[in-house]
């Protein structure tokens, strides 16, 4: 598997950049509409599909955190910047206020806290402690 240590929460934070300062479109614009069998109608705009996007991105980040642990330091080290990068955006550029950002943003929290969650139980695992016994031995 190749994007091993890319952040997938990248995709849906590149695709909001393009709609809001290369497209200039505002996320309220509606993409395509669901007829449920309540007969009602649901409007899907461009802010909930980015959020679907990034949810369904998300499980697979976990997926990954938890199966390629040779990878997961450099892969936790893109999280966390990517995280850190989404908050400035969203602290300082106006068209970075909407709530499908802070929604993307919230995602990307959640990637940094499962990547640490997974993380340490694994670096426990690998700690070897001496006994006595070994250290009188070693030196």
């Amino acid at each position: 598997m190749y994007l091993i240590a890319f952040p997938l929460l990248l995709v849906p934070f590149v695709l909001y950049n393009m709609v809001a300062f290369l497209l200039n479109l505002p996320f309220g614009t509606v993409l395509f509409g669901l007829s449920l069998p309540s007969g009602e109608s649901l409007a899907v705009n461009i802010g909930d599909l980015l959020v679907i996007i990034g949810v369904l991105l998300l499980y697979l980040e976990i997926l990954k955190a938890a199966r390629f642990a040779a990878k997961a330091v450099m892969d936790h080290l893109l999280a966390v910047m990517l995280f850190a990068a989404m908050v400035i955006e969203f602290v300082t550029v106006h068209q970075a206020a909407t709530s499908a950002f802070l929604v993307l943003l919230v995602l990307s929290f959640v990637d940094v806290i499962s990547g640490l969650s997974l993380a340490i139980p694994d670096a426990k695992r690998n700690i070897a402690l001496e006994t006595p016994d070994q250290m009188s031995a070693a030196g």
